[in-house]
């Protein structure tokens, strides 16, 4: 299947509508290891259809406003220390798409999105998809986190992207529904309170109950604990604003990582 960009149609209407995916990342070796993570994304991908191109809302990348990437060739970054040299050397070059940031730009009505000719693809963006599309063809494009606002923002402004899905794109979140790097373990169980608000986020999407997540401060100690920054959570209700009536609901890789790392992961089909 041809990914030429300059294809005046290349992001025209279409009656497929794509999958939207939120995905457990974790540690970044997860890039470079056989484990039971990377091989849940590799099954994945094989089910996977093959889109036009990527949209990725990925945790590692904050502004201060919301950006997109707009280059044509996006570096692969390696926003992480302490890791073996392997996996600074690693590289996934995907080619970016200053079409489909451009059409980003036209679709968002929230705010104004600005185009970003600097960043490229961090790691919570290549680290799952070097396993979900390895041969590194498909274009992708970042959209990032404005660190000054609020859950309801990113909810309504993940909204305003339904519209992707139905014209070849796939949209990813790539986080952490738990994200505690303070209490890493080497235990084989997760902590109480990681498998708590784990369990009790999976039940309320079960539920449709977008409005209690959105709201996940207001969920007790073990939401404190599960998430003291939101940036590895945001991205999860980027995902959950895309949700329609008429599509299917899975969970994968549910299971933890280091007893406070969630890599529970979601995938909306329709």
């Amino acid at each position: 299947m041809s990914n030429n960009l300059t294809g005046e149609n290349l992001f025209s209407f279409s009656d497929q509508k794509l999958p939207a995916l939120f995905i457990g990342h974790g540690s970044p070796m997860n890039a470079i290891e056989d484990n039971e993570f990377s091989r849940s994304w590799e099954e994945l991908g094989k089910t996977l259809p093959r889109p036009h191109a990527i949209l990725c809302i990925s945790a590692h990348w904050e502004t201060r406003g919301t950006q997109v990437t707009a280059m044509t060739q996006p570096e692969t970054i390696h926003d992480f220390g302490g890791f073996p040299q392997e996996l600074f050397e690693y590289q996934y070059p995907a080619p970016g798409s200053p079409e489909l940031a451009k059409l980003v730009q036209e679709i968002v009505q929230l705010t104004k999105v600005e185009p970003d000719l600097s960043w490229g693809l961090d790691h919570g963006t290549w680290s799952i998809l070097t396993k979900i599309y390895p041969e590194a063809d498909i274009p992708i494009v970042q959209l990032s986190l404005d660190r000054t606002k609020e859950p309801a923002y990113h909810y309504a402004l993940g909204k305003e992207l339904r519209a992707l899905r139905n014209r070849g794109v796939m949209i990813i979140g790539s986080g952490n529904i738990v994200h505690n790097l303070r209490f890493l373990s080497f235990q084989i169980t997760a902590y109480d309170w990681a498998i708590e608000f784990d369990t009790l986020i999976k039940q309320l999407i079960e539920k449709g109950d977008h409005e209690s997540i959105v709201n996940f401060r207001n969920l007790g100690k073990a939401a404190q604990l599960s998430i003291p920054t939101s940036e590895h959570f945001l991205p999860l209700l980027y995902i959950l604003a895309l949700q329609e009536e008429t599509d299917s609901l899975r969970f994968f890789a549910e299971q933890f990582s280091m007893g406070s790392l969630s890599m529970s992961s979601v995938c909306l089909e329709a």
